[in-house]
C-alpha cells in the first residue's frame, strides 16, 4: 500500500513537472520581445564602465533582479487568486507599454539622435559631479535594477497570461521557473557580450593564425551584436505586443483569421497582424503620452 501510494506521488510530481515544463515554454515564447528587449538594454547599462569592472556591475544588477522577481511572482500570484479577472487587462496594460517602448526606440532613433560624448569629454563630466567612481557604479547599478523592475513586471504579467488558468501549485512553480531563467539567461548572456571584446583581444594575442583571426572577428561582431539586439528586441515588441491586442480583441482576431482566408498562411497572418497592431498601438500611446505632456507645459522632447 505504501509502495502503490509513492509510486502514485512520483507520478503526480512527474505530471506537475511536465506540466511546468511546457507552460514555461509557452511563457518564454510570449515573453520574446520584452527579453531580447532587456538583454540589449541590460548589456547597454555596463557601457562606460571600466573593464575589470563589467562582471562585478552585471552580479550586482542580477541580483537586484532576482529580489524584484521575489517582489513581483507572490504579487502577480495573489492578483491571480484574488481578483483573476485581471489578468487580461494588466495583459494589454503590459502589451501596450511594450508597443509604447518600441515606438518610442524608433521615433528616437530617426528624429532625435544625440552626439555621444568623447571619453575625454565624459572623464570631465565624471570629476565635475563629485562622485567617486564606486558611488557612480552604484548609482548605475541602482538604475540598471529600476529598469529591470519594469522589464520584469512585464516578462511575470505576460507569463500570467499562460498560466492563469492552472492549479496555484502549478502556477507557482511555472511563474518562479520562468523568472529564473529568465534572469539567468539575460545576465549570463549579457555577461558573455560585455566581455567579447575582451576575450576577442586576448585571442588576438594568442599563437596561431586561426585563433587571432577568431578574436579579430569577436572584437568586431561585438558592437555589431549590440546594435543588432537593439533593433530584433524592438521588432519583438512590437510582435508580443501587438499580439497580445489581435489575440483578445475579438474584432482584430477575425481580421486575422480573414488574412488566413486570402490565402495567407496562419504564421505569416499572426506576424503581420501583430506587427501592423504593434506599431499603431505604440504611435496612439506616445501621442497621447505626448499630447498629456503639452498639456502640464512639458514638451515631449524634456518628458523623454
Amino acid at each position: 500500500m505504501a509502495g502503490a501510494t509513492l509510486l502514485t506521488l512520483l507520478d503526480d510530481i512527474a505530471t506537475l513537472l511536465d506540466d511546468v515544463s511546457v507552460l514555461t515554454k509557452a511563457a518564454a515564447k510570449k515573453t520574446a520581445g520584452v527579453i531580447g528587449d532587456d538583454l540589449a538594454l541590460n548589456a547597454q547599462q555596463v557601457a562606460g564602465v571600466k573593464a575589470s569592472r563589467e562582471l562585478p556591475v552585471v552580479w550586482g544588477v542580477f541580483k537586484g533582479s532576482l529580489v524584484n522577481k521575489l517582489i513581483l511572482v507572490p504579487a502577480a500570484l495573489l492578483i491571480s487568486w484574488l481578483v483573476p479577472v485581471l489578468v487580461v487587462p494588466l495583459m494589454m496594460v503590459g502589451g501596450a507599454y511594450l508597443c509604447y517602448e518600441g515606438f518610442e526606440k524608433v521615433v528616437e532613433k530617426l528624429f532625435h539622435r544625440h552626439g555621444k560624448l568623447d571619453p575625454e569629454a565624459r572623464a570631465q563630466a565624471v570629476l565635475a559631479s563629485g562622485e567617486t567612481p564606486r558611488e557612480l557604479e552604484k548609482k548605475k547599478i541602482r538604475g540598471a535594477v529600476r529598469t529591470d523592475f519594469i522589464l520584469s513586471a512585464e516578462i511575470i504579467v505576460l507569463s500570467l497570461a499562460v498560466v492563469a488558468s492552472q492549479p496555484l501549485v502549478t502556477r507557482t512553480m511555472s511563474l518562479s521557473v520562468i523568472a529564473l531563467v529568465v534572469t539567468l539567461v539575460i545576465y549570463g548572456l549579457v555577461a558573455a557580450i560585455v566581455k567579447m571584446d575582451d576575450v576577442g583581444l586576448w585571442m588576438d594575442k594568442r599563437p596561431g593564425t586561426v585563433v587571432q583571426a577568431l578574436g579579430r572577428a569577436l572584437v568586431y561582431l561585438a558592437p555589431w551584436m549590440m546594435k543588432t539586439l537593439g533593433v530584433i528586441g524592438t521588432i519583438a515588441m512590437f510582435l508580443v505586443g501587438g499580439g497580445i491586442f489581435v489575440h483578445n480583441i475579438d474584432a482584430l482576431h477575425r481580421l486575422m483569421e480573414a488574412m488566413q482566408g486570402w490565402g495567407v498562411p496562419a504564421f505569416l497572418a499572426d506576424i503581420v497582424a501583430s506587427l501592423v497592431v504593434g506599431v499603431l498601438v505604440g504611435a496612439l500611446v506616445l501621442g497621447a503620452v505626448n499630447l498629456f505632456n503639452r498639456v502640464r507645459g512639458k514638451s515631449p522632447a524634456a518628458a523623454h
